[in-house]
């Protein structure tokens, strides 16, 4: 089992920077791939970035790369998503989500944390 609790959304103006944080519960956090995902109103939800156990691995949507960096510090059992040049287009509720390296699906996901970008 796995609890993850994200935080670090809010308000920003376009242009600007937060990081999101997501926090996880569980001894074998380790061995879980990591994933961003958001969801904005009225649309499907879309995975945003995601690293492997081992933390050198990453892939990221193509509306996010060269904006968006994930990273995962194990020692503190956290994934990281750093935002930069943030746009309308990214307000979203962003969820934290892991899944085993043996499966495709994620299994444990977060509550959410909301990131709304003012033009």
């Amino acid at each position: 089992q796995v609890q993850l609790v994200e935080s670090g959304g809010g308000l920003v103006q376009a242009g600007g920077s937060l990081r999101l944080s997501c926090a996880a519960s569980g001894r074998t956090f380790s061995s879980y791939v990591m994933g961003w995902f958001r969801q904005a109103p009225g649309k499907e939800r879309e995975l945003v970035a995601a690293i492997g156990w081992g933390g050198i691995s990453t892939n990221y949507a193509d509306s996010v790369k060269g904006r968006f960096t994930i990273s995962r510090d194990s020692a503190k059992n956290t994934v990281y998503l750093q935002m930069n040049s943030l746009k309308p287009t990214d307000t979203a509720v962003y969820y934290c989500a892991a899944r085993p390296t043996t499966t495709l699906r994620y299994e444990y996901w977060g509550r959410g944390t909301q990131v709304t970008v003012s033009s």
